[in-house]
């Protein structure tokens, strides 16, 4: 089929893939432009699960402080080039991770990889003696336990929580579409959250 070059060019610029990419999957969806992004986005993350692996020691130190000034974040965020760094769409992803940390009080960790294994076994403790587990068999138990633990401390990670932008997308899914769109590993290694009064 015929594909449509100004349809193309829409898709570039919704996605940020490659001229040829959005040309191929308007073509594999039948011209069906909200097909071919989602096309797209599962090919590009596959991609970026490979770029997230590699080594990223550039990048910038964003902050943002909420209207009034008793609010300020302060976040790294990484990439492997100097070039991508000075990118606006780097520069966009830091300034929205910003905002969304400041935005998630309960925010804590970067990913579930990040809390320690005593949080989260004393997170089942709690969980297993709560009654309305008694009397269902073990592997029930198990698994309305390990679900539950998920979902508390999953509140407590930065990259499980929906973007203020776009909530049908995680804050792990933006970072992943910004590395099929720049090329590169971009890490988020650190954060601090400051209140006004607040030590701890």
């Amino acid at each position: 089929m015929e594909i449509n070059a100004k349809t193309v060019k829409e898709l570039r610029e919704k996605t940020g893939a490659g001229m040829m990419d959005c040309k191929n999957a308007l073509k594999e969806t039948g011209g069906e432009f909200e097909k071919a992004i989602e096309h797209l986005r599962q090919k590009g993350l596959a991609s970026a699960d490979k770029k997230l692996s590699r080594q990223a020691s550039e990048g910038l130190i964003e902050s943002y402080i909420h209207t009034g000034g008793k609010l300020a974040v302060l976040v790294e965020v990484n990439c492997e080039t100097d070039f991508v760094a000075r990118r606006p769409e780097f520069q966009e992803l830091t300034k929205n991770i910003a905002m969304q940390i400041a935005a998630s009080p309960s925010v804590i960790y970067v990913s579930y990889e990040d809390i320690p294994s005593e949080l989260i076994q004393k997170e089942r403790e709690i969980e297993l003696k709560k009654e309305d587990l008694a009397g269902k068999p073990e592997e029930i138990i198990e698994k309305i336990v390990n679900g539950r633990v998920e979902k508390a401390l999953k509140s407590l990670c930065l990259f499980d929580q929906p973007f203020i932008k776009n909530q049908d997308i995680t804050v792990e899914e933006l970072v992943k579409q910004t590395i099929a769109q720049l090329g590169e590993s971009i890490k988020v290694p650190r954060f601090a959250r400051f209140v006004l009064g607040q030590y701890n």
